[in-house]
């Protein structure tokens, strides 16, 4: 068989292992395709995508089309003369894109399919409190995640994990997953899977303010869960009201006893070192957390410049 020549598509840190991965194995990297430079922070300079950083310092050839329909982006991809393209963590494809390479075009998706479809897989399955994830590679077709599934690898996530520690976990499975789909189809050995459509599928949405906000009347372990499933990043959110004081308040680290009480939902207690959070079934020990215009801090170093009331509430 022809040796492999690919197009990498993607964007994120995420798919920066993938990417090494792939460009330290025997197969070729004919082009990377990632986003547009964009203006961040306060001085609006133009931030590049890790991607972007990654491939340069390799000395890969980048392209980073604004329109994937555009007759100049599809010439230029023709000119790659690649057979096949590999996406992980980029943005949706026309078909006259996916379609393109002989050996069609897979994305790598940090779930096991076709569970938690979507644009935070790695967030929602801690939110929901599940024990198992893993990585899934499939060709894509005109939906979203929905193709047929090449392979998956599964791991299991401990009660203690955030976002981040799956993240990294589940990168360095998707490394193995996506030189493993290279070699089934270099071999000619796939068999793809059609997935099983049923309508109880668990979905991964994107995140946004409202459902990275905490909701204190859910249980205890619900509020952990969301806690430790959006840190570090974006990170739970809510707002603490002392008198006539309010703090919108992000919460990254956070302990969950289950305890009976009759004290008033979201109202906070503090010793020297440490703050609590009454939950409608326990108690939420807030370890790590951030004020506004302030860095993330430990509980005990926030408590050092700062005394709630009787009356500090988290509403």
């Amino acid at each position: 068989m022809e040796k492999l020549r690919i197009i990498f598509m993607g964007t994120p840190d995420f798919a920066v292992g993938i990417l090494d991965a792939i460009q330290q194995s025997n197969h070729e990297i004919v082009g990377v395709i990632t986003a547009p430079d964009k203006p961040s922070g306060r001085g609006l300079k133009l931030s590049t995508s890790a991607v972007k950083e990654y491939a340069v310092s390799k000395g890969l050839n980048v392209l980073q089309p604004t329109n994937l329909k555009s007759e100049d982006f599809l010439e230029e991809l023709k000119q790659l003369n690649a057979n096949l393209q590999v996406v992980v963590a980029f943005r949706m494809l026309p078909k006259v894109v996916w379609d393109m390479p002989k050996y069609g075009t897979f994305n790598l998706h940090a779930s096991l399919l076709p569970e938690y479809r979507g644009a935070a897989p790695i967030n929602w399955v801690i939110i929901n409190g599940e024990t198992k994830s893993g990585v899934s590679t499939f060709y894509i077709d005109d939906k979203i995640d929905t193709g047929a599934v090449i392979l998956s690898k599964e791991t299991s996530i401990s009660n203690t994990e955030n976002m981040g520690d799956l993240h990294d976990k589940l990168m360095n499975l998707g490394k193995i997953a996506v030189i493993e789909t290279l070699d089934l189809i270099i071999n000619n050995n796939v068999l793809p899977q059609i997935q099983i459509e049923n309508k109880n599928l668990k979905t991964a949405y994107k995140l946004n303010k409202e459902n990275c906000k905490i909701n204190w009347n859910e249980s205890g372990i619900s509020i952990y869960n969301l806690i430790r499933g959006l840190s570090p990043y974006p990170a739970a959110w809510s707002i603490i009201k002392d008198n006539l004081q309010e703090w919108n308040v992000k919460i990254y680290e956070s302990e969950f006893e289950l305890k009976a009480h009759n004290q008033l939902i979201g109202k906070v207690e503090t010793t020297k070192k440490e703050i609590y959070v009454y939950t409608k079934d326990g108690v939420l020990k807030i370890k790590s957390l951030q004020f506004p215009g302030k860095k993330r801090m430990q509980a005990h170093e926030l408590l050092n410049g700062i005394a709630f009331s009787e009356v500090a509430q988290f509403i």
